[in-house]
């Protein structure tokens, strides 16, 4: 179980390295529409998109959404297009348990 040092560490780096660009590429790869990432992250179909857009969003959503897709085995890195990690999951920490997971939009 991650302290909250660790927890906070790693929120930070997927706040500042996961990008709209790897969100779109990894619905692409993984054949998903707005509403397939929508469902799996619980953040709105219209939120994905203005982030894909590159508009501003909140921590916790974007957090969310990081972690729905890494779920499917997908790793991020700064540069890189998404790629499919094996026997990793991600290291982005379910943000469901947050103060602030009702704000996810």
């Amino acid at each position: 179980m991650h302290t909250s040092a660790m927890r906070s560490t790693f929120e930070r780096i997927v706040i500042n390295q996961f990008t709209p660009l790897h969100c779109a590429q990894a619905r692409e790869m993984l054949g998903w529409s707005l509403q397939d990432l929508s469902l799996h992250s619980r953040a709105s179909a219209s939120a994905i998109q203005r982030f894909e857009a590159g508009e501003q969003m909140r921590d916790v959503t974007r957090l969310a959404i990081a972690y729905a897709l890494e779920a499917e085995g997908l790793v991020f890195f700064p540069g890189f297009a998404p790629s499919r990690g094996s026997n990793i999951r991600g290291s982005t920490p379910a943000p469901f348990d947050r103060k602030d997971v009702a704000l996810i939009e």
